[in-house]
């Protein structure tokens, strides 16, 4: 049975490998590097996880449930496609122009062999489910145009990191009113005219 005390532990080694993968990338990560950071003896480790490859595949899951949730946060079930669209999107602005390296490393993650495993990809659309929904009643109600979800998506809220990133490198600076008719711009990107 595991405990609190147990689960506490695995995700200070969870955050720990995060952290260092962000600091370093996967190249330099050990198990003994990410024993020192969680403050556990380096056997610890391998009480929570067979390997190195599965604890990578544990921290990406941990990165993709978190960028899910903030991505989804603030949704309800009275709010109109585009008021639900726009929360997601500004979300992911938020995200994207925030300091965190979050989605920066997102990218690393999806490089690792077990983000294609079809389990994970199924997890993951399930941790996405709302933004799967929206664009799925999007087309059936003949709002959105008959592409796959990916596509729209790459279309409309990958625009969002895209920019959120330039702006977070001084290249320039949308904010009020040119935010909103990036958004705008990306609305009408995926929308049937």
């Amino acid at each position: 049975m595991v405990t609190d005390k147990s689960n506490d532990k695995r995700t200070l080694i969870i955050e720990a490998a995060e952290k260092l993968i962000a600091e370093s990338g996967f190249q330099g990560l050990s198990m003994q590097k990410v024993a020192k950071e969680a403050k556990v003896a380096a056997g610890t480790i391998y009480r929570y996880f067979e390997d190195k490859e599965h604890l990578l595949d544990e921290v990406r899951l941990h990165v993709v449930k978190r960028i899910a949730s903030s991505v989804q946060a603030g949704l309800r079930d009275d709010m109109s496609l585009k008021e639900r669209y726009c929360t997601m999107w500004m979300n992911i602005w938020t995200l994207a122009s925030s300091s965190s390296t979050t989605l920066s490393s997102r990218v690393q993650y999806d490089s690792l062999p077990c983000a294609h495993n079809p389990e994970n990809r199924q997890l993951e659309r399930e941790m996405f489910s709302k933004i799967n929904e929206l664009f799925e009643q999007g087309k059936e109600q003949g709002i959105f145009k008959p592409l796959e979800n990916p596509v729209l998506a790459g279309l409309s809220f990958e625009t969002s990191v895209v920019l959120a990133r330039k702006q977070s490198m001084g290249l320039y600076q949308l904010e009020g009113e040119a935010l909103r008719a990036a958004m705008e711009a990306s609305w009408d990107a995926i929308i049937n005219h």
